[in-house]
């Protein structure tokens, strides 16, 4: 059986952008440490890697089509974190981020990650940015490598 997958390795060419919302800095700001973690572990040259940032999670979709449509990156690590409160704001702004984000991945067919943090409370966000349960920055950002590498293997 041939299996196609990914490598976790960048030849240090690469140019990725990692959209970050502010909105939650407290946690976000640990996701985009371990997003570029991830990065330069992986071969990653500094100044190929670009931080965009945007007011909350609900921008992230506008501004990854702005740059997918720019040409100039090879993947987007999209990272947020919207955390639910006693409103149902959560529930809309997590569903059309989500949804918005797929909806320009298929559209440009890039590899971009969703490491957009959707928890109940932020004790559950500080852990999953860097604390018991790992940080989802790395993970989003190591899903971006594996996908670039994995992309190659499809072009004619």
């Amino acid at each position: 059986m041939k299996i196609i997958e990914g490598k976790l390795n960048l030849n240090g060419d690469e140019k990725i952008a990692i959209i970050n919302s502010r909105f939650n800095h407290i946690v976000t700001d640990r996701l985009v440490e371990g997003a570029k973690d991830a990065f330069l572990r992986h071969g990653g040259n500094e100044e190929n890697l670009s931080l965009v940032l945007v007011p909350g999670a609900f921008e992230i979709p506008m501004v990854l089509d702005k740059l997918l449509g720019s040409g100039k990156f090879d993947g987007i690590c999209c990272v947020g974190a919207v955390i639910r409160g006693s409103t149902p704001h959560f529930d809309y702004v997590s569903a059309e981020t989500t949804k918005g984000i797929a909806n320009i991945t298929l559209k440009y067919s890039k590899p971009v990650t969703f490491g957009v943090l959707t928890t109940d409370t932020i004790e559950q966000a500080i852990e999953r940015a860097g604390s018991k349960a790992g940080n989802k920055g790395f993970e989003a950002m190591t899903g971006v490598i594996e996908l670039i590498n994995l992309y190659k293997n499809f072009k004619a």
